[in-house]
């Protein structure tokens, strides 16, 4: 491949967001391979954005439902376009293969969205039953198995537009095990179609080069307040976690630490949640967030839904901080391997988890070295760029005869050619009449 153009739902922003990171890691994994990059989106330019210009990318802005990109596309006749999560490939996959039919079709899920979103109802669900805000934000995360999400997805639009758009691509490039898994025998997607890639960036671990339990102090949690897990997080905190926590300390004599948040693109509704005297500190975008959890003596994961890796707790293995988290945060994190802190489903366990890791050295220090276990035998158990750049290479090379194997992605790249593609010229001649 000598040509690539990447389709970005967003500017990537790595000081943001894990997805940020993770789009910034293939831009340099192509680049590496002596690849042209242009990266295109047709979202606003944002205050955080990484400057791609800078390291040799050619940057477009684009526009939805618009025949420019049609132009744009058949000028640049890119050997592979990728494509950032799924919403990206249902509004210009059609237009590439109509444009660049040889062109291959990557796309980068990020996480599974559908199954975030079947998480994130079966959790409203149960909300709903509370009888007051307290309690509603006092319920604990969702627990549901394979097969009964299964259920909750089989019937859901995002769910069939997402497998639709993994089986109209050529490969599909996936960060949780997990989802491959319930991808492959639940949805039938071929493995063929999956590409497992958690992280091609591989930092040396460095247990030596990082503070020590005392020279450490308070909690701290860490995400884009625009990602609804986090926000959730932030509310289980400020409603049930937090409180229980500080009557831990309360209980056992010792002062309560503070617990610091911080997030980029904070709402009003979260600011107004600071309350130093009650040690909640919201403190909005992290300039380095490595440098704030490595300062930090116990990083706080309280997902109730989600998928994927989590960005946050990459973060705190990396920096040495042992962390507590829900089945759903350490979900696909660890490949059976020892937690490097604590995982705890109810309010009880987790604020118990919080003040031993907080107050006990020796604990923290053995946690602290799982975290860096597996960081070495999980994480870096391969070298999942020469990997991927072999893969592509493969699929380049085989391109006809993978997608002669792949039936159904054919036949939805022909029925979204009559769906899509119709809805969006009807909406560009619409916006034309304006």
């Amino acid at each position: 491949m000598k040509h690539i153009l990447i389709i970005g739902y967003v500017w990537p922003e790595p000081k943001s967001s894990a997805a940020g990171s993770r789009m910034l890691e293939l831009v340099q994994l192509l680049l590496a391979m002596n690849c042209r990059v242009a990266f295109a989106s047709a979202a606003a330019l944002s205050e955080h954005r990484f400057d791609l210009n800078a390291i040799g990318v050619t940057e477009k802005a684009i526009a939805l439902n618009c025949s420019s990109f049609d132009e744009f596309v058949r000028e640049l006749q890119p050997d592979a376009v990728l494509f950032d999560r799924f919403f990206t490939e249902e509004q210009f996959g059609w237009r590439v293969a109509q444009q660049c039919p040889t062109a291959l079709r990557i796309l980068d899920t990020e996480d599974l969205h559908s199954l975030r979103q079947a998480r994130q109802q079966l959790l409203k669900a149960t909300q709903q039953m509370a009888v007051d805000e307290k309690a509603r934000q006092s319920v604990s995360p969702v627990r549901a198995t394979a097969a009964e999400l299964y259920t909750q997805m089989c019937t859901s639009d995002m769910a069939q537009r997402e497998v639709a758009a993994i089986f109209r691509c050529d490969l599909s490039l996936m960060i949780s095990e997990v989802e491959m898994d319930l991808l492959q025998h639940y949805f039938s997607v071929p493995a063929a179609l999956l590409f497992y890639c958690p992280f091609l960036r591989q930092p040396a671990i460095n247990a030596a080069g990082v503070p020590d339990f005392s020279a450490r102090q308070h909690f701290v949690t860490i995400g884009n307040f625009r990602h609804e897990p986090n926000w959730d997080s932030v509310l289980w905190l400020k409603h049930q976690l937090w409180p229980l926590i500080r009557t831990q300390f309360v209980t056992a004599g010792v002062a309560a630490p503070e617990l610091h948040i911080y997030g980029a693109y904070p709402p009003p509704k979260a600011t107004q949640l600071h309350n130093p005297k009650e040690g909640f500190h919201i403190k909005g975008w992290a300039v380095d967030a490595h440098a704030v959890m490595q300062n930090a003596r116990v990083c706080l994961a309280p997902l109730r839904f989600g998928a994927g890796i989590k960005g946050k707790l990459m973060d705190a293995m990396h920096s040495g901080t042992p962390s507590v988290t829900t089945t759903i945060g350490s979900e696909s994190m660890s490949g059976g391997l020892a937690w490097c802190g604590a995982v705890a489903d109810s309010a009880d366990e987790f604020a118990r988890a919080a003040l031993e890791l907080y107050q006990q050295p020796s604990l923290w220090q053995e946690k602290q070295q799982q975290g860096f276990n597996i960081l070495r035998d999980y994480f870096y158990r391969c070298d999942y760029t020469a990997l991927l750049q072999q893969r592509l290479r493969t699929l380049e090379e085989n391109i006809a005869t993978e997608r002669q194997a792949n039936f159904i992605g054919q036949m939805l790249r022909h029925h979204q050619h009559k769906s899509t593609q119709y809805m969006a010229q009807w909406i560009e001649a619409k916006n034309r009449d304006r």
